[in-house]
């Protein structure tokens, strides 16, 4: 999840695309370059442990664009597959 976070904050779309599990990724990401990106709060986690193959993380990400400062709030789905985690889904 954060290093999600931080390839959202430095524009790394090739990072976002890579992660993102291919059951739910999308053929290309638009990033908007104008949304700063501010701060991650990681509100919890449910599994997602070393022994996991699935888990959530619940979060509030700050961000700041041409309308002034917001909050994404989400829950994600991850699953981890060959030792890496992918991101499914939120809600």
């Amino acid at each position: 999840m954060r290093s999600r976070y931080s390839a959202f904050a430095l524009g790394l779309r090739d990072y976002l695309l890579e992660t993102w599990h291919a059951s739910t990724r999308p053929e290309e990401l638009e990033l908007d370059p104008e949304i700063r990106w501010l701060r991650l709060i990681v509100e919890s986690t449910e599994q997602g442990g070393p022994f996991d193959t699935e888990g959530t993380v619940t979060f509030t990400a700050i961000g700041r664009g041409e309308d002034g400062r917001f909050e994404q709030h989400e829950r994600s789905r991850f699953v981890r597959e060959g030792g890496r985690w992918f991101y499914v889904d939120g809600e």
